[in-house]
């Protein structure tokens, strides 16, 4: 089984918040996992829910802030595998094109 997360973790700070994800990003290498960072959060693809939830909280903890707040929203297909690259493909195919527009993302 795959499950597919999304993870958003950001500490509750002024100013940037780059070194603080970081250290949740960082956390994740000690699970089995393997996850890809955006600018909005990071997917995280697991063997199973049990996986997800330990990395998950191994990225809340390591951000060192007073107040710390995230979100992980969960697919969990119980019937079959499906990597998240398939489910990106599936939109491609759908769209006839890449879904990304390689221009600039502050656009």
């Amino acid at each position: 089984m795959t499950v597919i997360g999304f993870l958003s973790v950001a500490p509750v700070i002024e100013g940037s918040m780059a070194s603080e994800v970081a250290k949740a990003v960082d956390a994740l290498d000690e699970f089995d996992v393997a996850y890809e960072t955006t600018p909005m959060g990071t997917t995280i693809e697991a063997g199973g829910t049990e996986e997800l939830f330990a990395a998950a909280q191994a990225a809340h903890e390591a951000v060192d802030a007073d107040r710390v707040s995230t979100v992980l929203k969960i697919d969990d297909k119980r019937t079959r595998e499906e990597p998240a690259s398939e489910k990106v493909a599936d939109v491609e195919a759908a769209l006839g094109r890449p879904a990304r527009n390689g221009g600039d993302p502050d656009v």
